[in-house]
């Protein structure tokens, strides 16, 4: 009987204080990470932003991030690299385990749904992180020098 969706969160980012720091601080964790083909960083291309990081408490005490981004153009063929780089940025920078939900935002790109599915997916996402040339791109998009 107990579903826990987002939708049954507890506490938010917009309505707990603990919660909303911890918003700000995967939003400065992610802020960085820069485009696979690009020199800027998503927070330069306004393909992140403070406003698409939202911090849940789910019912059973776990923390859910949910990341929302939008890529620069509406057939980018690099929104999926994009997801696989802010979802390896928060699981090198944090210590302890979350709940982390990345999302295209809805209208913003051809194929959303699949590519959704795609950096949500555990296997998928292992996958793609045991190809070399994926990983490199991922770690360069991802290290802390200029992309």
């Amino acid at each position: 009987m107990s579903t826990e969706q987002n939708s049954e969160a507890l506490e938010t980012s917009e309505n707990c204080p603990e919660l909303k720091e911890l918003a700000e601080t995967v939003f400065d964790m992610i802020r960085d990470v820069h485009d696979p083909e690009k020199p800027e960083t998503l927070e330069e291309l306004n393909v992140v932003s403070e406003e698409g990081v939202l911090v849940s408490r789910l019912p059973a005490g776990q923390t859910l991030i949910t990341i929302e981004f939008v890529p620069t153009v509406p057939h980018c063929s690099l929104a999926s690299l994009i997801g696989l780089s802010l979802r390896s940025k928060l699981e090198k920078s944090f210590p302890e385990k979350h709940k982390v939900d990345i999302f295209i935002k809805e209208g913003t790109h051809m194929t959303a749904d699949e590519i959704n599915k795609q950096i949500n997916d555990k296997e998928r996402i292992s996958a793609a992180m045991e190809n070399p040339n994926l990983r490199e791109i991922v770690d360069r998009c991802t290290s802390d020098g200029p992309g």
